[in-house]
């Protein structure tokens, strides 16, 4: 038996836990590399959403173990989109999944790709002679079976037809705008379920800003709303009914609101626009519309 030179998996889907994908992908795995652990990362992934998926893989690679890192967001499985194995740090790991910018963000936390294979050798995938066609499942039959193949020790060159590294497909995420008046327009990248709202800005973005700034969104009718937000350093720093502004887990900087949901409380999703001012948020002043209409005529005083 080929001697093993990984013990950890961490797989990462879109599979949700309703069907038995999730447990048929542990159970390929087990029968390949039974030593091996699998480590679920998530797989609550909203479907076919890979912006989302390669945010999650991003936050988590730095902290995952040693290993083959397995991704699965696969709207385009059974195209002609690539699967493929991707060797970080020279062989120190390796990340697994479709080629469709799910793995780039996790690729580039970690020093970027130091060799690539596309998996294309039948010899290490599930290969059933009834198959009419391409495989809608490549999780199960293509996916998971190299990454256990890895931990095995089979080489990568052994997986498929080796590729530059710059032929990878990257990863399309945010990048923050500082405009003219110094206002920096940002996005919410991830709402965690706690209604913290992460936005692609690191507090470096904020260098020299005072502790109060105006969060500005703008509604689907074109409304804009500002709101007045306190840069803390904990959740209990944030007073009561107001909105903070600290360094997440992930060191970005996240909208939040003690005990509840900041992404309610402004009326935020995934994907949407924040512009970021220095300085609290003013109150705009309040008129009421007035019409100017002819009076009656007084009647005239009796004089008696």
């Amino acid at each position: 038996m080929t001697a093993m030179r990984f013990n950890t998996i961490s797989f990462l889907s879109d599979y949700g836990l309703d069907d038995e994908f999730v447990g048929v992908v542990h159970s390929v795995i087990r029968g390949i590399a039974p030593e091996v652990k699998v480590i679920d990362i998530a797989h609550n992934v909203a479907p076919h959403d890979i912006r989302a998926g390669g945010l999650v893989m991003a936050r988590a690679v730095p902290y995952m173990a040693p290993g083959v890192a397995l991704a699965v967001v696969d709207p385009g499985v059974g195209s002609a989109r690539k699967g493929v194995a991707v060797e970080v740090a020279d062989g120190g790991a390796f990340l697994i999944g479709p080629d469709n910018g799910l793995l780039a963000p996790a690729v580039a936390m970690v020093g970027g790709a130091t060799a690539a294979v596309v998996l294309d050798n039948p010899e290490y995938q599930l290969v059933r002679d009834d198959q009419p066609g391409p495989s809608t499942f490549d999780g199960r039959d293509v996916f998971a079976p190299a990454a256990a193949h890895l931990c095995n020790g089979v080489p990568l060159d052994e997986l498929g037809t080796a590729i530059e590294t710059t032929q990878l497909m990257p990863g399309l995420l945010p990048v923050a705008q500082t405009d003219e008046d110094g206002s920096v327009r940002a996005e919410v990248l991830w709402i965690d379920r706690f209604g913290n709202a992460q936005l692609n800005l690191e507090p470096e973005d904020l260098m020299g800003w005072p502790d109060s700034v105006t969060v500005e969104t703008r509604s689907p009718d074109g409304q804009v709303a500002a709101r007045s937000a306190t840069r803390v350093t904990a959740f209990a720093d944030i007073g009561v009914g107001a909105v903070g502004l600290l360094v997440d887990s992930a060191g970005l900087l996240a909208l939040a609101v003690d005990r509840d949901s900041a992404a309610r409380e402004i009326g935020l999703a995934e994907g949407d626009e924040v512009t970021v001012r220095p300085g609290a948020a003013t109150a705009r002043p309040v008129s009421s519309p007035v019409s100017l209409r002819p009076t009656r005529e007084r009647p005239k005083e009796n004089p008696l």
